[in-house]
């Protein structure tokens, strides 16, 4: 393996001015389903380019098939998806990893493939017609590697791995990829709160140094709103509500989607939206919850 120092985040070419360069990704009349039965029908979404977006929501509100109808993991039932002036279902497959790279939920890696293997799979788009790989392949797979904490796993096979470890190699082979937008769902999961910020903070550096689109499916409120410029909020396969963080996290909006009794005050970190869930067993006393019923704080 190239030795190759720490850097923070995967470098690749940017341009001069350092932002995305492929556009908008946006959802016109999208409707997806599963066996016949509707998850998410007609929903109009614009995603920024250059931008971090969370996608937040309760279980099963269709955010993961929003996510994998965006990359065309799953066929749409009615609308289109374009990237810029794109049709992302009319691009070759290879070009299209060019330009998106996407993590899916619960990835299966091949039997018996050691992590740095894994990682330079994220090479293949560069790649010529006969898929070899080259010197700076092999110096943006060690960055990569770096870059999510895993340099010292290269050699080993990714079956024997925790799952907080085999998250962060799959994390690292999407980075490999070195594109323009990058689609990850429910990204922390299986990772510790520390290795949870950790990678929010590589993704922000992604963003901003090089103007990286990231869409990501997140489960904490807090996080998301802490990392996001852009957060959408949905709810049974609907958007709820979408904008800044400061302006889409209200209480109203957390109870509409969530059924979640709440408080949102500041993160006294970052000045963000802060959520405090406030449940049946710690009310103030004699105050209401939504089914009208009063517990006392204990």
């Amino acid at each position: 393996m190239i030795d190759i120092p720490p850097t923070t985040v995967t470098p690749r070419a940017s341009s001069s001015s350092g932002a995305s360069r492929s556009g908008d990704l946006t959802a016109h009349g999208v409707s997806i389903g599963y066996d016949g039965h509707p998850v998410i029908e007609g929903l109009d979404l614009t995603l920024p380019e250059g931008r971090v977006t969370a996608i937040v929501g309760p279980n099963a509100c269709g955010k993961s098939t929003l996510l994998r109808g965006l990359a065309r993991l799953h066929p749409l039932t009615a609308g289109r998806v374009t990237l810029g002036e794109q049709e992302v279902t009319a691009m070759p497959r290879k070009a299209l990893a060019r330009l998106v790279g996407v993590l899916p939920q619960s990835s299966v890696a091949p039997d018996g493939v050691r992590v740095a293997e894994l990682v330079g799979r994220g090479r293949f788009p560069h790649q010529g017609w006969f898929g070899r790989h080259s010197s700076d392949d092999d110096v943006v797979v060690q960055r990569s590697l770096v870059a999510t904490g895993v340099a010292d796993l290269a050699d080993r096979p990714v079956a024997e791995l925790s799952g907080g470890q085999r998250q962060r190699v799959w994390i690292a082979m999407v980075l490999a990829q070195e594109t323009d937008v990058v689609l990850l769902d429910e990204p922390t999961t299986f990772l510790d709160v520390t290795h949870q910020v950790e990678l929010l903070d590589l993704l922000h550096d992604l963003n901003r140094e090089h103007g990286t689109t990231v869409v990501m499916v997140l489960h904490e409120l807090n996080l998301a709103a802490r990392y996001a410029d852009h957060l959408v909020v949905m709810s049974a396969g609907r958007v709820v509500a979408q904008g800044t963080p400061a302006d889409v996290l209200d209480e109203a909006t957390v109870l509409e989607a969530f059924g979640l009794d709440a408080r949102v005050v500041r993160d006294p970190v970052a000045g963000s939206p802060m959520i405090v869930p406030i449940g049946r067993h710690h009310r103030p006393d004699g105050t209401p919850a939504p089914d009208g019923s009063t517990e006392p704080t204990s």
